[in-house]
């Protein structure tokens, strides 16, 4: 088995970068990230096995990581009693999404590949992920509280996949526009707001006023 060269990993994940963001997933070109990289494509086969195993390698670990921390916010939240839930949903919320958007802008670049140069590979999926996670909890935080509109089947399961929808997709404008983060973090808690209020209808949907 041939020797790698040190480095060679690091530079060709950095050239990656920067030709997928240029170009996105289907236009990049190995040959121009090998010849960036200092590097044969050969090389680039036997460390990633071929395009999309490099585009994983580059934009794979933020994905996950966004991911779980999504994943534990929803589940911590899930283990407060009913009335911790009714009474910190918002503040928790906002809370824990300002942690989120901090992970983002860590990683700045990988989250604009994942957006904007991820389609053909699995990862153009990325945030229907984050949308299911979201309604599957947001229907076990209705169970919590009761919500009528739910059980009389007056809110499907279609609308709340909607508007979650809209709002993942309204999150992650932040990085398709490029926003500075301290934009981004006014934009954020706007949303935010208007989700919640968004939500106080849905979950009081067919009362009186």
């Amino acid at each position: 088995m041939a020797k790698q060269i040190k480095g060679v990993y690091e530079a060709v994940l950095a050239c990656a970068k920067k030709e997928f963001l240029e170009k996105g997933f289907k236009d990049a070109s190995l040959r121009t990230i090998a010849q960036n990289a200092h590097t044969s494509t050969g090389s680039i086969y036997t460390r990633f096995h071929d395009k999309e195993g490099l585009f994983q390698a580059v934009a794979e670990p933020a994905a996950t990581e966004l991911k779980k921390m999504f994943l534990d916010i929803q589940e911590t939240f899930h283990q407060f009693g009913e009335d911790e839930q009714r009474a910190e949903m918002g503040q928790y919320t906002a809370r824990e999404m300002g942690h989120m958007l901090d992970y983002i802008y860590d990683h700045f670049d990988e989250f604009k590949i994942l957006l904007d140069a991820s389609y053909g590979t699995r990862f153009d999926k990325f945030i229907d992920e984050l949308v299911e996670i979201e309604v599957d909890y947001t229907y076990k935080y209705m169970e919590v509280i009761g919500c009528e509109s739910v059980t009389s089947g007056l809110v499907t399961e279609e609308f709340v996949h909607i508007v979650v929808t809209a709002y993942f997709n309204g999150m992650f404008e932040i990085v398709r526009h490029n926003m500075s983060k301290t934009d981004a973090q006014k934009y954020i808690h706007l949303l935010n707001q208007y989700h919640m209020q968004g939500f106080s209808v849905i979950f009081n949907a067919g009362k009186e006023s």
